[in-house]
């Protein structure tokens, strides 16, 4: 925490401070409101993290650690066959074309179910009761690959079926957790004005609910990608051992992370649900079309004071409605406005799908351009382990350096201006990994058809599209998930994460269509074609969004 000498502003004398009595409920010990000219010229500061926010993060290094140290070795397991001579370590034999398809698969379904979860903890169970069903749900997933992966069930065929279950499985579980722990790590911390808390030095410094939710959220980023280093576990595993243990290793961590949530169920805040707000949204979208056609069809619509043809959700109103339903609707006016914010919030996520099908290149066609290099004995899909390494060195640099430091010098990046720079380094990254696959065809002996042995060139080069991809993680993914709690309403916030997360479906989809030149020798065009699709993009997304940062 920054502190800011008590001179940096004209002296006014400071409210007297908590310990002498404003108000005991809200204020703590050496804590105060601030002036007015305090409030509109110091900078603002993160306040510390809380205790039950700090479990929740906690648990989703462990979901993370299970996530990435199963998933991370994937390629391998598909592409390659079983205790295969001069080969990488392989259990199905698919070859990359299978790999990319079902690791696309598996990231879709991870990034659909959320949208189920969400429901469940709005409509039933709430956050804290939904993480902890779907995470026994995970369990299972883990599991069965663990069991399927054993030489036994390999050599029978098992390990396929065995992959598909635990994946859909997986992907159920991880649809519970995901759209509710981010939002309920933000929820622990229950401050929203503005204070300013006496250090002992004496320094005073200005806390604010933002800075703080960023903070949060880096850190919380920051665990995910720590949780993300298992693969490097798992791969020596996988490449010294077999795959029973490596998939072994994050099943046990899960057990670790369902105690650790658990642990914490006393200090949470949890608010009950509330029904779902997806169905209500969903509902009052779908009236709102059939309204407006009734207005149109029946040369009933309304103008406003303009005299301009009103939006067509205007027509889910209460207040508006052509032909109301026989029974009361589940929203008021207010509501409809409040979802028309949101989803006019959301239109910057639409550019998010291009975003994904860059980041996603990590997790298959980056660890096959890394099988096709000399790795000097290290695992090729260990690679993919430099981006969390660099996120793990460059967010508390970002988030305690230069965040704070461009604060103090007036210039406060907004989360669109964040955005655009993170979608411009995925295009950099895309154009410098086909500039290595150039590289990697044109070196022998196997030139573009390597298929499982190695070309003549160094493995290390690929380091740079590694720490292009981690600082665009920075700028861009840590930014949406900020962007998608601080700028939805308090009833709409399930909606916003909801959407962010389902971009990713997008950025699959998308993946699905490239698979025909996921594989030799078309590795050059898949990487170019995604670093061109996201520099355009990226320019499209500025121009279109770049007033939301003048609007705050």
């Amino acid at each position: 925490m920054t502190e800011i000498p008590l001179d940096a502003v004209a002296y006014q004398p400071p409210p007297p401070y908590a310990s002498e009595k404003v108000d005991a409920d809200v204020l703590g010990e050496n804590e105060r409101w601030p002036t007015a000219e305090e409030e509109q010229t110091w900078v603002r500061m993160a306040d510390r993290i809380p205790t039950a926010a700090f479990l929740v993060i906690v648990t989703e290094f462990c979901e993370r650690f299970t996530y990435y140290g199963a998933s991370g070795i994937f390629n391998n397991y598909i592409s390659n066959g079983y205790k295969v001579p001069g080969s990488s370590p392989g259990a199905i034999n698919g070859g990359k074309q299978m790999a990319t398809g079902l690791i696309n698969f598996f990231q879709f379904f991870c990034y659909i179910c959320p949208i189920f979860g969400a429901i469940v903890a709005d409509q039933w169970l709430g956050k804290y009761k939904t993480i902890l069903v779907f995470a026994c749900i995970y369990l299972v997933g883990n599991l069965i690959l663990t069991l399927t992966s054993i030489p036994a069930s390999i050599r029978a065929g098992g390990a396929l079926p065995g992959l598909v279950v635990s994946m859909i499985i997986i992907g159920l579980g991880t649809g519970g957790i995901k759209p509710n722990v981010s939002p309920m790590v933000a929820e622990q911390y229950t401050r929203t004005r503005p204070f300013v808390r006496r250090l002992k030095s004496g320094k005073e410094v200005l806390i604010d609910r933002d800075a703080t939710i960023q903070s949060m959220f880096n850190w919380f980023y920051w665990s995910i990608n720590l949780g993300s280093l298992s693969a490097i576990a798992t791969s020596e595993l996988e490449h010294n051992v077999d795959f029973w243990p490596a998939y072994l290793l994050p099943t046990l961590m899960f057990v670790v992370c369902i105690f650790v949530f658990w642990l914490g169920r006393n200090r949470y805040i949890r608010n009950p649900p509330t029904g779902s707000i997806l169905l209500r949204a969903a509902s009052c979208l779908a009236t709102g079309v059939r309204q407006s056609r009734a207005a149109k069809r029946s040369g009933q619509q309304i103008l406003n004071d303009a005299g301009v043809k009103v939006n067509w959700m205007e027509y889910a109103k209460p207040s508006n409605m052509i032909n109301p339903p026989a029974s009361p609707v589940a929203w008021d006016d207010s509501f409809v406005d409040e979802l028309r914010r949101t989803l006019k919030a959301c239109k910057v996520f639409i550019f998010y799908p291009v975003y994904w099908l860059c980041f996603g290149q990590i997790t298959n066609t980056l660890i096959s351009q890394a099988g096709e290099m000399n790795s000097g004995g290290v695992p090729n899909d260990i690679m993919q382990n430099i981006d969390p390494l660099f996120l793990i060195i460059f967010i508390p640099i970002f988030d305690k350096a230069l965040y704070p430091g461009l604060r103090r010098c007036g210039l406060d990046f907004g989360p669109i201006l964040r955005i655009f720079i993170g979608f411009v380094l995925a295009a950099i990254a895309m154009a410098y990994a086909a500039i290595v696959q150039h590289l990697v065809y044109s070196s022998g002996p196997y030139y573009d058809h390597p298929g499982s042995q190695h070309n003549d060139i160094s493995a290390a080069i690929q380091i740079p599209a590694y720490a292009l991809i981690a600082w665009s993680e920075i700028f861009a993914s840590i930014t949406g998930l900020e962007y998608a709690y601080t700028k939805a309403p308090q009833s709409m916030k399930s909606i916003v994460m909801s959407i962010f997360l389902f971009m990713n479906c997008g950025g699959a989809i998308l993946a699905f269509c490239f698979n025909p030149i996921s594989t030799d020798p078309y590795l050059v065009k898949n990487f170019a074609i995604a670093g061109g699709l996201m520099g355009v993009f990226a320019f499209l997304f500025y121009a279109c969004f770049y007033k939301y940062d003048r609007k705050g």
